[in-house]
């Protein structure tokens, strides 16, 4: 398994990038989209990454046998207040693949990477029930807070976000 920063997103990246959004939202991964994702929006949404995709937004993916497998993003603040912060975005693990230390690694990179680019804070949210509220804290990140109904999961239903934060070292 390989894990590797995209600089660009070519149209197979991009087709690999959209079935692997698909499978997080149908599987009820709240990133942001509602189930049944179409094809059509989950393209769209990562030909917007493409874009945007240079000094502010930095995109990892790990890649096993051919096969995306799972994805991360980090969005760096560009504001004169703000440019010690990042956030953490879209962390996503196919469903064949969880459970092997994948999302750690994801999220190692990613924080690497923010740390070399000069940033001292992270933040990230998730939904408050989901698998993934308990993995960050293992990861070294401290939670924030609740929002109660703050977003809707894939199946439209609202549920609590969590606000996580990690302070990097100098």
């Amino acid at each position: 398994m390989a894990i590797s920063r995209l600089h660009t997103i070519d149209a197979q990246q991009l087709a690999a990038l959209a079935a692997l959004l698909q499978d997080s939202v149908h599987g009820g991964a709240s990133v942001g989209f509602l189930a049944p994702l179409p094809h059509a929006e989950a393209h769209a949404y990562w030909q917007g990454v493409a874009t945007a995709l240079g000094p502010l937004l930095y995109c990892w993916v790990a890649e096993e046998h051919g096969q995306m497998i799972g994805t991360v993003q980090l969005a760096l603040c560009g504001k004169a207040n703000g440019r010690h912060r990042g956030e953490i975005q879209k962390l996503m693990v196919h469903s064949t693949a969880r459970g092997r230390g994948l999302a750690r690694q994801l999220m190692q990179a990613a924080e690497n990477a923010a740390h070399a680019a000069g940033c001292s804070t992270l933040v990230l949210d998730t939904d408050s029930g989901s698998a993934a509220a308990q993995l960050y804290p293992r990861l070294g990140w401290q939670q924030a807070g609740d929002i109660p109904a703050y977003a809707a999961s894939p199946d439209g239903k609202l549920h609590a976000t969590r606000y996580f934060y990690k302070l990097l070292p100098a």
